[in-house]
């Protein structure tokens, strides 16, 4: 299903205060002390990685989802404190359309409202508009996670709508998603100058 964006290849995004790598399976060593000790960086997921076998089913199912041409897993390395922080990947990767989503994102307590993310994002839209030819970035989020929904404002998302009663929570309950994106002219005409003022 990957045609631009290579499953093979290992993208590796960079500058001076993140590294993105591809997600692998032993990352379990980096990323299981948020599953044990942060349960509620899951709160508003529909796919909670908290826990020894959440966090082994998290990763095994973005790797799965890799090698199937559906996603690209990434982990987050945070050159401040020398340390994994969190993961991130695209999905719902559509090369007929020329879109994709980005999300599944998440970060350690000590790295929320650092500048981190928006450092991610930077390379990670990089990557979609400059190297892999997308039209298309969108992005969703719990329409009650207030947070994410500010975070993703504040890179230069456009609020498209919201998608009621869309998808099944954990707990059994539903969520309403909000839906956001950013387009091709729209980062080269300002998202990318205005989100590179803003890297801290």
């Amino acid at each position: 299903m990957l045609s631009k964006l290579d499953k093979e290849a290992d993208y590796v995004l960079e500058d001076e205060r993140v590294l993105l790598r591809p997600l692998q399976e032993t990352d379990i060593e980096f990323l299981l002390p948020y599953a044990l000790n942060e349960p509620d960086t899951w709160f508003y997921s529909h796919k909670s990685a908290k826990g020894e076998e959440g966090m082994r089913n998290y990763i095994g199912t973005a790797l799965a989802n890799r090698v199937a041409g559906k996603e690209y897993a990434f982990i987050v390395f945070d050159k401040t404190t020398g340390k994994y922080a969190g993961s991130t990947r695209f999905y719902d990767i559509q090369t007929e359309n020329d879109t994709l989503q980005l999300g599944y994102t998440w970060y350690g307590e000590q790295y929320r409202g650092t500048g981190l993310n928006k450092h991610c994002k930077f390379l990670l839209l990089q990557l979609a508009f400059e190297t892999l030819g997308m039209l298309r970035v969108e992005f969703r989020a719990d329409a009650r996670n207030e947070r994410s929904i500010a975070a993703m404002k504040s890179i230069g998302c456009t609020v498209e709508g919201i998608l009621r009663s869309n998808m099944w929570l954990e707990d059994g309950g539903r969520r309403d998603s909000i839906v956001l994106s950013i387009l091709k002219d729209e980062w080269e005409n300002d998202v990318k100058e205005n989100l590179k003022k803003r890297l801290l």
